[in-house]
């Protein structure tokens, strides 16, 4: 497991706390994601890109609107990252 993984951790805090916004939450865990050594299973990467395009695109409406919340969106990442740091080291 890489140290970029652990500290993704942190960043949802952050975004929990007003300190990053959502470009920088995403920018950091694709770029955790994509520079993983080793590789993460391309079905780990393909349900990220998704969840962080969602995550994304809940931040162009109000909570009101979008028919997922941020929470939530928050909550999967947070799911994805327990997962992924529980894969066994190749």
């Amino acid at each position: 497991m890489t140290d970029r993984l652990i500290a993704l951790a942190a960043t949802l805090d952050d975004f929990a706390q007003g300190a990053i916004s959502i470009p920088d939450l995403a920018r950091d865990w694709r770029d955790a994601a994509y520079s993983h050594e080793p590789a993460l299973p391309q079905r780990y990467v393909d349900v990220l890109e998704r969840l962080l395009n969602q995550l994304e695109s809940a931040a162009l409406f109000t909570e009101e609107s979008c028919s997922f919340s941020q929470a939530d969106m928050v909550g999967a990442l947070a799911d994805w990252l327990a997962r992924a740091r529980a894969l066994p080291a190749s």
